[in-house]
């Protein structure tokens, strides 16, 4: 299968009716972190399939098992062994904010902001909205080898790249030893500033994504 296959099969089964729970729960805590959008929001289509990359590839809907363990358990008796393990690699997809290292044609090299990993994501599309030390929050999904691209972004203004950048940093020395600190909470953190600077034009980004403030010093 492509990985639009992959993708189109198991959203069907995870947005059938019957599951239709799941996905309200999903969505509430989803939007309390990250922030809701609006349907006028510049990024609501991005913050829409960031919602249905958090149900599909994170969301545990009995606390243990991933909706992709539950699809292979319960709804993918057709597939192949191939197909099958297609579909698991999908359940290791990385969601991370991400600094543009190098574009080439059909490939972009991206470097993890905490933890420094980095990563070619195959890209065949002309990437017009990317540059060179660019942050950006993107999910990656693996298939047959390679890392894509999800149809999940949040963008991040370059005036502050610096400011994200010693704030990573201050949470990387706050962590305990050995250990990154949390990036989902970090993740969540500057997607609300990030749909704050969409709302408020006329606010200085500065202000917006200001780390002293208390909304910007949780805990690590």
């Amino acid at each position: 299968m492509t990985l639009a296959d992959l993708h189109d099969r198991l959203l069907a089964w995870a947005g059938a009716e019957e599951r239709q729970p799941w996905l309200l729960e999903a969505r509430r805590a989803w939007f309390a972190a990250v922030g809701e959008p609006h349907e006028e929001d510049k990024s609501f289509e991005h913050r829409m399939n960031g919602l249905l990359d958090h149900y599909l590839y994170d969301f545990r809907p009995d606390g243990e098992n991933s909706i992709i363990d539950l699809f292979l358990r319960d709804g993918a008796a057709d597939l192949t062994t191939d197909e099958r393990a297609q579909m698991r690699d999908l359940g290791r997809s990385r969601r991370a904010l991400f600094e543009v290292r190098r574009i080439q044609p059909g490939m972009v090299e991206l470097q993890e902001v905490l933890g420094g990993q980095r990563h070619e994501v195959e890209e065949r599309r002309v990437v017009v909205a990317l540059a060179k030390g660019d942050i950006l929050e993107a999910r990656l999904l693996p298939h047959e080898g390679k890392f894509h691209f999800s149809a999940s972004f949040v963008y991040h203004p370059r005036e502050v790249r610096r400011a994200i950048l010693k704030e990573a940093k201050r949470r990387q020395k706050a962590a305990p030893a050995g250990q990154t600190p949390d990036g989902v909470e970090f993740l969540a953190l500057l997607s609300r500033m990030a749909l704050k600077l969409e709302r408020y034009r006329n606010v200085r980004v500065e202000s917006l994504y200001d780390f002293d403030a208390p909304q910007g010093r949780n805990a690590v």
